[in-house]
């Protein structure tokens, strides 16, 4: 009997190779729950978005937590919604919007409209 291999999401895919480029930290959790021990980490490091936490729970189960500007999310949720974290956008994709309305107001001066533009 042939097993099915598993559709990975191209979304998915893509926000993990965003999280890639994110400063990584490794904790374990002690004696409290993996979110805690995440939350008692970042205020006491003082560490600022975006950050990815890795939260050893036991020696078999590691849980993954996004650190952003809005708060403390799973690392799959923000895989899987990568483009609602302004956060994880590259540098490259953020122009000020007035670079944005100059450059399309070029190219409409360079089309030939028989009605000129003023």
């Amino acid at each position: 009997m042939a097993r099915r291999r598993k559709r990975k999401s191209r979304r998915r895919q893509e926000g993990r190779r965003i999280l890639e480029q994110v400063p990584q930290y490794s904790i374990e959790s002690g004696e409290d729950k993996p979110v805690t021990a995440a939350r008692k980490f970042i205020r006491a490091q003082g560490i600022i978005p975006p950050a990815l936490l890795l939260v050893k729970r036991n020696e078999h189960t590691t849980d993954r937590y996004f650190w952003a500007e809005k708060g403390l999310f799973g690392a799959q949720y923000v895989e899987e919604n990568h483009f609602l974290f302004p956060s994880l956008k590259h540098p490259d994709d953020l122009q000020p919007p007035s670079m944005l309305l100059g450059a399309i107001i070029t190219e409409a001066k360079q089309v030939d409209t028989p009605y000129p533009i003023g």
